[in-house]
């Protein structure tokens, strides 16, 4: 299969994605019955980030060459791959790149995201049934050429004992910040809270801490959050609240809060679901200088960073900063 013919494959399946198809609407319905974090509003809204920032012949067409992609790739390679299962099709760009580059691919699908990656593949069998050949998902991966796995700290343990001998890229955790002025525009804010907010903070590139100056107006802030207190009607981010509320109270630790944020003083870049943890700061450039040297995080909102972007990677927005697609070539 050409070069071009994987492109034009890709771009309809987005005119698909975008559609009121019954089968699609179908398969989405279908995921946020079996996973309760996969709301509708987010499946949408991860669906037309893809479509918008991957599946577009242009960018596409931009992308690749990039990379001086032959039309045809003579020397094809299985890449295993282990998808995450955190928010909807978070291991669609994995995928995509595997495709565009012309190798097979068998992949372990994520029991929380199986519906959608698996319906999506059979649409390109539909398509052109020629793609039948380079995708497949498999429980179990043996015998592959090279493998890209995301998962926890603890399973990234084990991805390295098991694919150390192969070519790999092995993804642990990770999540982002943001650092605040103290003087942003309500707009700013509200932006903030869609990186906050969005897939209910379970994505990599939620903002799970915020770095703020001394003496800094946290009441904005929670005003500017207001916008996604209907998500405290769930009854799984509701529970999460609930129980990080307890903690804080039996602690006796002290925190802000609205409908449905908890704000906790802490060091820690992660925070549970439902909390956002924050850190004062007197030197923008040392918080910005740690940030930079940090494993641990994905990107930066805020301070010199548009907000509201977080959620919407571009195809060059590698996970990790790790270039997949130079990786693919390199096999």
């Amino acid at each position: 299969m050409h070069l071009q013919q994987r492109i034009n494959l890709l771009v309809e399946l987005g005119k698909y994605m975008s559609s009121d198809d019954e089968a699609w609407a179908a398969a989405k319905k279908r995921a946020s019955q079996e996973n309760s974090w996969f709301i509708p509003e987010f499946i949408d809204l991860a669906m037309k980030n893809i479509v918008n920032e991957f599946l577009q012949e242009e960018k596409l067409t931009a992308w690749v060459r990039k990379y001086n992609l032959p039309q045809e790739n003579n020397s094809m390679k299985n890449v295993g791959l282990v998808m995450a299962g955190n928010i909807p099709l978070v291991g669609f760009h994995d995928f995509l790149c595997i495709f565009i580059s012309g190798n097979t691919q068998t992949i372990k699908a994520s029991s929380k995201d199986i519906v959608l990656i698996k319906h999506l593949a059979e649409k390109l069998f539909s398509l052109d049934e020629s793609t039948r050949a380079l995708i497949s998902f498999s429980e179990m991966l043996k015998g592959c050429d090279a493998y890209i796995a995301t998962g926890s700290n603890n399973s990234a343990r084990y991805f390295e004992y098991y694919f150390s001998k192969y070519p790999n890229i092995i993804r642990r955790n990770r999540t982002s910040v943001a650092v605040l002025r103290g003087n942003e525009a309500k707009e700013d804010l509200e932006r903030l809270a869609d990186d906050v907010y969005l897939y209910f903070g379970l994505g990599c590139r939620n903002v799970t801490k915020i770095y703020v100056p001394e003496q800094y107006d946290f009441i904005p802030l929670l005003d500017a959050f207001n916008k996604y207190n209907y998500l405290s009607d769930n009854h799984k981010y509701k529970n999460n609240y609930d129980y990080q509320l307890a903690l804080l109270i039996l602690n006796k630790k002290y925190y802000m809060s609205n409908e449905s944020v908890l704000l906790s003083e802490s060091s820690s870049y992660f925070s549970p679901i439902s909390v956002l943890h924050y850190e004062y700061y007197k030197n923008t450039e040392n918080v910005l200088e740690e940030l930079k040297n940090s494993e641990e995080i994905q990107c930066v909102s805020g301070l010199g960073f548009a907000p509201g972007n977080a959620q919407r990677p571009g195809l060059e927005d590698y996970a990790d900063g790790v270039d997949t697609m130079k990786f693919l070539q390199e096999l």
